[in-house]
């Protein structure tokens, strides 16, 4: 928004004009709700000449999640794993908001912005539509909530982490979801080296600090403690040699054995190497509650820890539980059902709505219920963009639903040593790696997988950089 304000008369009284981007004319609106692996595949590869595009989220950014524990140590710096969803505006509207509510009768939508409230003495609600990109309106009798409308909306919001009501896991636990938590973890792993090295402290004081606690066996949990490993005994053990001798990972599950969904030899595989390199495997324990600084286990008792990291599956967004106008999953009622051109079954007709999409952890396609990971949102995605190209464009659709092609699973597990299974794959030879070999796909996979030209060049140079140099260990 331009504001030009002129002097009028002695008394140099200001008035006010102001410009406004005009609204796409003629054009359907399409909402996507979230930036994750679905909304921000769609974004990129919609038609945005015929489709007004409208993206609410609460992170103005992509997370390219398979790489936020190497971020967590600093094996690479947080920038080299975000995508901007600006990169798109204006060709596109982007607001950095939840969507609280959704009307699917009137196509409605109430949004809360993310952003922190304007708290000047002299503001007052504005009147009317203020709105710079002449999309949303305000919500009548709140100063705060604005309401979108669309033609077709996709929802693509995932999931919250998962803390089986376990008490004081939100409060004193970290999660690895998002690149701020993977920014808090980084700076509290330096934080208990630089509290465990004040002369005040006892042995037994650092040990707790230095006590670095995982719950959740699955990839993300694994990956992280292979990542903090490497940190222990490379960088760390070179600048804190007497405190990186105290220092213990534990990594907890409540199952029998980690890697729940990887091939039995690479689940073998994966236990024997964290078992060689010191991490200890907790399998079959559960946690009861965590108080600062302490968890207490039911198969051990107290636990201290300077860091514990939650990890543990997914919890519904709050705004799939809020719609009760949809089927969801029964057993998890985390999802929307949809059907499998991915349109919303909604539960008074049991017919899906043809104007509303739910991909990716926010959905569950009817009787094929499949994992939920980035590359199950981000082939939904796929999908859905040509379909919605295809209707903008008048032709027809294309008619096959959607079919998810697995092309495997990778997980680091430290000291340059990966696991690759294909068994499972529908492409493709099928098969397993492990070791070098696989660390190798590892990194190629994921550098290949990494969106921007500009993050291909930054995730490799850090790789080197900190490969030559070593991590940087300043907090800030």
């Amino acid at each position: 928004m331009l504001t030009v304000r002129r002097a009028v008369g002695p008394a140099a009284k200001c008035r006010a004009r102001t410009f406004f981007t005009s609204p796409a004319v003629g054009r359907q609106r399409l909402v996507i709700l979230g930036s994750g692996w679905g909304g921000y595949e769609i974004l990129r590869a919609i038609d945005k000449k015929r489709w007004n595009v409208v993206i609410v989220s609460p992170n103005n950014y992509f997370n390219f999640t398979p790489l936020l524990a190497s971020c967590s140590v600093g094996t690479l710096e947080f920038r080299a794993t975000v995508e901007p969803v600006r990169r798109y505006t204006p060709e596109v509207v982007a607001y950095t908001a939840w969507c609280d509510s959704i009307d699917f009768k009137h196509k409605k939508l109430i949004c809360m912005p993310a952003t922190s409230p304007v708290a000047f003495p002299d503001s007052n609600q504005p009147a009317g539509n203020s709105d710079p990109n002449h999309s949303a309106n305000a919500v009548a009798g709140s100063s705060e909530k604005f309401e979108l409308t669309y033609d077709k909306l996709v929802i693509a919001v995932g999931a919250y982490n998962q803390t089986f009501n376990v008490p004081g896991v939100k409060e004193h636990a970290h999660f690895l979801k998002d690149i701020r938590d993977a920014r808090r973890i980084r700076a509290r792993v330096l934080e208990c080296f630089e509290q465990a090295n004040q002369p005040t402290i006892t042995d037994a004081d650092r040990r707790k600090l230095l006590n670095f606690c995982i719950v959740g066996g699955g990839p993300t949990g694994v990956e992280f403690a292979a990542e903090l490993h490497d940190f222990l005994h490379t960088d760390l053990a070179r600048h804190y040699p007497a405190l990186a001798r105290m220092a213990k990972i534990n990594l907890y599950d409540v199952a029998p054995v980690i890697l729940g969904g990887f091939d039995a030899g690479l689940q073998e595989y994966a236990t024997s190497k964290f078992k060689r390199e010191g991490i200890r495997l907790l399998t079959q324990h559960h946690v009861e509650r965590v108080e600062p600084g302490r968890m207490f286990v039911t198969e051990e008792g107290e636990v201290n820890f300077g860091l514990l990291v939650w990890s543990t599956g997914l919890a519904p967004n709050p705004l799939i539980e809020s719609i009760t106008e949809a089927k969801k999953h029964e057993r998890t009622n985390r999802s929307l059902l949809t059907d499998g051109n991915m349109n919303v079954i909604m539960k008074d007709t049991g017919a899906p709505d043809p104007d509303v999409y739910a991909i990716g952890d926010a959905a569950t396609i009817e009787n094929e219920p499949l994992p939920a990971t980035a590359q199950v949102a981000n082939q939904q995605a796929k999908y859905l963009t040509k379909k919605l190209n295809a209707l903008v464009r008048g032709r027809a659709p294309p008619p096959a639903p959607f079919k998810f092609h697995n092309a495997g699973s990778l997980a680091y597990v430290g000291d340059w040593e990966a696991i690759f299974d294909r068994t499972k794959a529908e492409r493709g030879p099928k098969g397993k790696e492990t070791g070098r070999l696989a660390w190798l796909l590892w990194r190629s996979a994921y550098f290949t997988k990494t969106l921007s030209v500009r993050n291909k060049i930054l995730v490799p140079m850090y790789w080197f950089l900190n490969w030559i140099f070593g991590r940087d260990l300043s907090r800030f």
